[in-house]
């Protein structure tokens, strides 16, 4: 009798956890993440930064929806790739992402795998180096089309998205994206730009599914945002797009796995000694 009430008790959590999310699909609510200093919504550009195609897809889709519904772009750039690039595009079509804002690299320091540590010097420059590029096409499409840009940085890079120092699922690559990350904001004289990680959970709250979303809102405290996915099936869609990975157990993961349904970001903090 008591495991039958334990199980009736988390079937409705369950449950209510996802009427959450439909209510917030049918009344998006407006997160102060998506604000500049102003407070003002202007629409702005955001790199995500990952280490392996599918990581947008199984990590950071909440993000992406939230910030692509509300008219927000969403750069991508993916440190790793192999024959996962052209999965890495068709996922990133279902998050409605423009293949032109999707940059999947095949440098040889930064190959895919257990025990290979990537250089956060070296990450930190393509980092700037994407930015650069970024801020240079902008400027010649103003230019192209006579637009008038209202200050230097208006149609720069606004924000970064990445891995937290544990990297979700604890992947070296992910880890040595955040340390890529955090030295480029280190380094930068672009004070603009702010950086902000995916804060990593316990193993329970990481299967807890939809369940997170109770949790995840309580724990937000200074400088964190809670982004919850408005559209989870998009997400599983997505994932579904990487043929070579799409196996029994990361079917069973996107179910499961509490970072389908939502995002904890926290603010990196550019003073913070590496």
């Amino acid at each position: 009798m008591e495991w039958f009430l334990i199980f009736v008790s988390v079937a409705v959590v369950w449950l209510a956890s996802l009427c959450k999310i439909l209510h917030s699909s049918f009344y998006p609510n407006q997160s102060p993440f998506l604000n500049n200093n102003a407070g003002s919504i202007q629409k702005k550009n955001v790199l995500l930064v990952i280490a392996h195609p599918d990581d947008e897809s199984m990590f950071f889709s909440p993000t992406i929806n939230q910030l692509t519904s509300r008219g927000h772009n969403v750069h991508i750039l993916c440190m790793s790739t192999d024959v996962r690039k052209e999965e890495l595009y068709r996922a990133s079509a279902i998050l409605k992402l423009p293949l032109q804002q999707v940059t999947a690299l095949d440098h040889p320091d930064f190959q895919d795998g257990f025990g290979k540590v990537w250089n956060s010097n070296k990450l930190a420059k393509i980092v700037e180096k994407k930015i650069f590029a970024h801020a240079i096409d902008m400027v010649y499409q103003s230019l192209f089309h006579n637009l008038q840009v209202a200050t230097p940085h208006h149609q720069s890079i606004w924000k970064i998205i990445t891995f937290d120092n544990y990297g979700v699922s604890g992947h070296c690559n992910h880890r040595d994206v955040h340390q890529g990350v955090r030295r480029f904001i280190l380094d930068t004289s672009k004070r603009y730009i702010e950086a902000w990680e995916l804060v990593s959970s316990n193993i329970v709250r990481k299967y807890s599914g939809p369940i997170d979303i109770w949790l995840s809102f309580w724990s937000v405290k200074g400088e964190m945002h809670c982004l919850v996915n408005e559209h989870p099936l998009r997400s599983y869609a997505a994932m579904s797009q990487h043929l070579s990975q799409w196996v029994w157990f990361r079917k069973l993961f996107v179910s499961f796995s509490s970072y389908t349904y939502v995002n904890t970001l926290r603010k990196i903090n550019n003073g913070q000694v590496l």
